[in-house]
């Protein structure tokens, strides 16, 4: 009689024998310097993206480089000085994500195969120095995050069109994946009200309204089939009811438009306006778009819209941070990295 051999016993796999994975935080991006040479370079390689500025045809070259390039990069360098991280000589957004890149690995430090970095998609660091140093330290299999918590063909798609061409000029690429927009993700609404509250609670008066300013898109973009805007309304509308309020109480506007075509409305600081005309005191103003405080909810919200409020009669301002690297953040993006590694890690 012919005997059977019993089967192998699988070896249990150890840690350092699983594939290192590797995770890419992405946000926007920033000038390296707040000065016009710096905000120069930074304007130029955003503006001839042509997913945020789709038509990049002769007379856009012609206005970037002989009109807005010469103009706008010392303006706005002014406005970055006001709200610079001089201690680091950086801009608040480089600050906030490579907290939110460190407070991350920490919170994954028992699964030692997990590698995280940060990027930005214009500016430094770069998405391929972000990769090339995932690749230099063994990852096989990366999870890019883009840091936007609404999709848009202008933020979210540009960053994979980013990751797609570094990948292209792989001879030996690593497998990757990429987090989804988590506009109405629990997680995030639950964090978003949680940071509301407890900025409110701060506060020496009560708001008699809240505003809800997203980053404007050229309202084409929307006409065309971008989600942006009812991704907007999405947050809004869970963000609505967590904090038990109407659309009287909690209001949706879209700031930071630029050039002459329409944008999608109503738009930020003419709300700003308005309200004040209309008798509006008191005003608390959140921006659920942005995963990192920077210029938009800094310069544009916290002083420039609170100047428009005041002088049209409106008394007191406040503008909630951002998510950033606080705790609730944090939660958030750790679910997402750890609902998106499953399978991996």
């Amino acid at each position: 009689m012919n005997s059977v051999a019993p089967p192998e016993t699988a070896k249990p796999v150890t840690r350092s024998a699983l594939p290192r994975v590797g995770v890419l935080l992405v946000n926007l991006g920033t000038p390296d310097t707040a000065d016009a040479p710096g905000v120069r370079v930074y304007l130029k390689e955003f503006l001839s993206d042509a997913r945020v500025i789709e038509d990049q045809g002769l007379i856009w070259k012609v206005v970037l480089n002989g009109i807005i390039l010469r103009s706008r990069p010392r303006t706005k360098a002014l406005d970055y000085q006001k709200i610079w991280n001089n201690e680091q000589n950086e801009s608040p957004l480089k600050t906030i994500t490579r907290s939110q890149a460190v407070k991350l690995a920490a919170a994954l430090a028992d699964r030692d195969h997990v590698v995280v970095d940060w990027a930005m998609r214009y500016g430094n660091p770069s998405i391929k120095a972000g990769i090339d140093a995932l690749i230099a330290k063994g990852c096989e299999r990366i999870l890019a995050v883009p840091l936007y918590p609404q999709y848009s063909a202008s933020t979210s798609a540009t960053v994979c069109d980013e990751v797609f061409r570094v990948l292209a000029q792989l001879r030996n690429q690593p497998t990757l994946r990429v987090t989804p927009p988590y506009y109405e993700d629990s997680a995030y609404i639950e964090a978003l009200a949680t940071s509301i509250e407890a900025h409110l609670a701060t506060l020496s008066f009560k708001p008699e309204l809240i505003v809800a300013s997203f980053h404007g898109m050229p309202k084409a973009y929307v006409d065309k089939g971008d989600p942006y805007r009812q991704h907007c309304i999405a947050t809004t509308e869970a963000l609505r009811r967590r904090l038990g309020m109407d659309e009287t109480k909690l209001l949706l506007t879209f700031q930071s438009r630029f050039g002459n075509d329409e944008w999608l409305q109503p738009y930020t600081d003419k709300t700003m306006e308005r309200l004040a005309k209309e008798g509006v005191r008191r005003i608390a103003v959140v921006t659920p778009g942005f995963s990192a405080d920077c210029l938009e909810t800094l310069e544009e919200i916290a002083q420039e819209n609170a100047e428009i409020f005041k002088h049209n009669g409106g008394e007191q301002f406040s503008a909630i941070p951002c998510l950033n690297d606080s705790d609730p953040g944090m939660d958030v993006i750790r679910t997402l990295v750890l609902r998106e590694l499953q399978g991996w890690i």
